[in-house]
């Protein structure tokens, strides 16, 4: 018994380490957090929705607007939540890509961001 235990250990851990078991992390803006490999696609709400339900997530969202337009899109709650976040191997991220860059200085309000218009981008670290 005590063997299966280490064995399922260590299956955990590799399946953490593949991104099997690691949440969606949520971003206003795609960044890559750290150096490594990155694709970046865009997709559509109800992929953005699946994912989530699927694994879970968690919000690196640093804005409050932003935060309010994604639990508005995804139906989930996104709170705000500034903290530094470094995207693991094989984990997922969701970011909020608005059409047009504001000027400098400006915190758009959600109803601003709704206007602008905004895609969704998943980010993939796979190095």
């Amino acid at each position: 018994m005590e063997g299966q235990v280490q064995v399922f250990g260590e299956l955990q851990e590799f399946l953490r380490v593949e991104g099997a078991d690691l949440p969606v992390v949520l971003f206003n803006g795609p960044v890559c957090t750290t150096a490594g490999l990155y694709r970046v696609t865009d997709i559509d709400v109800a992929e953005a929705r699946q994912l989530i339900q699927t694994h879970g997530y968690m919000s690196a969202v640093g804005h409050h607007a932003s935060a309010e337009v994604l639990s508005s899109i995804l139906q989930v709650d996104v709170p705000m939540n500034r903290i530094e976040y470094r995207q693991k191997i094989g984990q997922k991220a969701i970011a909020l890509k608005l059409n047009v860059r504001p000027p400098e200085g400006r915190i758009l309000t959600a109803a601003e961001m709704f206007q602008i218009g905004f895609g969704l981008q998943l980010l993939e670290r796979l190095d």
